[in-house]
């Protein structure tokens, strides 16, 4: 079983950098948690669409089967200093985290800068260092690809308990989310992919107990066409 630590610097972050990712992993039997740096407090919507910011990450975390943790940290104002770093330690230390999911350092915003820096610092002995895209990178250039065919209406899914950052947002419609996974899909010559630029990725051949297929909530399939299921094949 491996233990898996997804960092974010906003509520949904997380769920468009590798929210269907994070689907397969509690499928395949992984231990998955996700910590949120900030609650959102400047994003879209007034104090009272804030205030329930914290009841929708609580809300995908559960449809994504992951435990939640909170940074504590307010939005716009987090940097990479020692107390940053010092959160994502005490989540590391928590969860045992061996895979951990993070931001990429080039991006235009400065919190999920901040964030990658700090998390890259924090978890500088683990060996599997992972980066999701966000709306906002600047430059990504993936080598990892993970098949999340089966799981990328899960994804939406997680995504739309975010309504008051979806509804205000282009970034996180469901069709932008779908084509960007067809995309990266064709790039891993796959159906539909999530993808990541690893700082480290040491692999593990060792066999590890696997959900059955048949076990996948059919909501969280999606069918393919008949040429996308060849692709896949």
């Amino acid at each position: 079983m491996r233990r898996v630590l997804a960092v974010g610097a906003h509520p949904d972050d997380i769920e468009l950098g590798c929210g269907a990712t994070l689907l397969a992993h509690a499928a395949a039997g992984d231990a998955v948690t996700m910590l949120v740096m900030t609650g959102g407090e400047n994003g879209p919507g007034d104090d009272a669409a804030v205030v329930g910011r914290r009841v929708e990450q609580e809300q995908a975390a559960r449809t994504l089967g992951a435990r939640l943790l909170w940074g504590g940290l307010r939005d716009c104002t987090v940097v990479p200093d020692a107390a940053t770093v010092a959160v994502v330690e005490r989540a590391l230390r928590e969860t045992d985290a061996d895979v951990v999911y993070v931001h990429a350092p080039e991006d235009s915003h400065q919190d999920h800068r901040a964030v990658a820096a700090a998390t890259l610092s924090a978890a500088r002995r683990l060996s599997r260092v992972m980066h999701y895209q966000s709306p906002s990178t600047l430059t990504f250039t993936p080598t990892t690809f993970v098949d999340v065919t089966a799981y990328l209406s899960g994804k939406l899914a997680a995504l739309g308990a975010h309504a008051s950052q979806v509804e205000m947002s282009a970034m996180v419609e469901p069709d932008a989310v779908v084509a960007s996974a067809r995309h990266w899909g064709a790039q891993a010559r796959i159906g539909y992919a999530e993808a990541f630029a690893p700082t480290r990725m040491v692999i593990d051949l060792m066999p590890t107990p696997r959900r059955p297929a048949a076990e996948v909530p059919d909501a969280y399939r999606l069918t393919l066409s008949a040429s996308l299921a060849a692709t896949s094949r």
